[in-house]
């Protein structure tokens, strides 16, 4: 937060007034300051980075949520669940993908979580698998599945599993985790083979 904006602040907290741009007249307010950071408050006091006594003023409560990476596989887990159930889907975790999730450190936190879970709904059916989560470790590389949009992430998995396995459909579905009717749907959208290779 730039240095006048914590002045500014600071005194809003001290007398309870605020002045809207371009009045001549205060306003009292009666306010409750809910603050959040990542930053080491303490170190940016010491490099003046951040004022003390607006430090002051706020830490009367001070409560830390841990990352993701502490806060153990039920948690990871119980998160998982509330981002299948929020992208109304009905989809289960295979022991795989439970494997995946809670042995991964998440450096992105639960937006990191979420936005995985996503990802492995648009490229499952019913099941999740490890494999469709991208996560390191996996059958799919985080990297090749951020690039190019959803509908080119899926040819290129098609396509990528289809040559695996030799053009197999059956082994193919197997594969991706869907059936093999969603398959042939899913070649038959992108017209041929020709197509997602």
């Amino acid at each position: 937060m730039p240095h006048d904006m914590q002045v500014k602040l600071l005194r809003v907290l001290q007398t309870s007034e605020v002045q809207r741009i371009g009045s001549d007249k205060t306003l009292n307010v009666n306010t409750r300051i809910i603050a959040s950071t990542h930053v080491n408050l303490s170190k940016a006091i010491k490099q003046n980075r951040f004022r003390q006594d607006l430090y002051y003023r706020l830490n009367i409560l001070s409560i830390r949520i841990p990352p993701l990476r502490e806060r153990g596989a039920e948690d990871i887990l119980a998160m998982a669940k509330y981002f299948i159930i929020k992208n109304n889907k009905v989809s289960s975790l295979t022991p795989g993908a439970i494997k995946a999730l809670t042995s991964y450190d998440w450096p992105g936190n639960a937006r990191e979580l979420g936005n995985t879970i996503q990802r492995a709904l648009h490229i499952s059916d019913s099941w999740i698998l490890r494999k469709n989560l991208g996560l390191p470790g996996g059958s799919i590389s985080s990297q090749s599945l951020l690039s190019g949009s959803l509908r080119e992430m899926e040819q290129k998995m098609i396509a990528s599993a289809l040559g695996e396995t030799n053009s197999n459909m059956a082994a193919t579905a197997k594969k991706l985790g869907i059936s093999r009717a969603t398959l042939y749907r899913k070649v038959k959208e992108y017209k041929s083979l020709q197509d997602i290779k």
